[in-house]
């Protein structure tokens, strides 16, 4: 048996000071294109999953934000691919989100997640969301 590629994930859940969350759209080319996620990246070598998450941030949409609590870490296989997605709370601390390497972006309440089609993974983040409603950012 071959063995797939593998990507570790640092992930971010960007809280703005509306409880609303930061979504973006894949571009249309490549895998998933159009599809929604939660913006991050692939972790470069000797970086922690915090400085991942705010590089890819910085990155790909031209904000910076703080790396709060961890939300949920999910294995999921695709066909072609395995990943790792380490979760975090983050909170935006300055600038306004750019579609910098995405389609566009979007704040949406936890509520509207729901309407929007993310990958296969993401369930698993919306589901950790919805069940831990707030407590995380509760409990500081």
């Amino acid at each position: 048996m071959t063995s797939i590629p593998h990507k570790i994930i640092g992930v971010a859940v960007i809280w703005n000071d509306q409880q609303q969350i930061l979504i973006d759209r894949r571009r249309p080319q490549g895998a998933m294109g159009g599809l929604w996620e939660f913006p991050g990246g692939k972790i470069e070598p000797g970086e922690t999953i915090e400085e991942c998450i705010r590089r890819e941030i910085a990155e790909e949409l031209g904000i910076e934000i703080v790396v709060k609590d961890h939300l949920i870490t999910i294995d999921h296989t695709y066909t072609q691919l395995r990943v790792t997605l380490t979760v975090h709370h983050c909170h935006l601390l300055s600038g306004i989100p750019q579609p910098l390497e995405c389609e566009e972006v979007r704040w949406v309440s936890l509520d509207e997640l729901e309407n929007y089609a993310f990958p296969e993974a993401n369930g698993q983040i919306i589901a950790a969301l919805k069940s831990a409603e707030y407590k995380v950012l509760s409990a500081e």
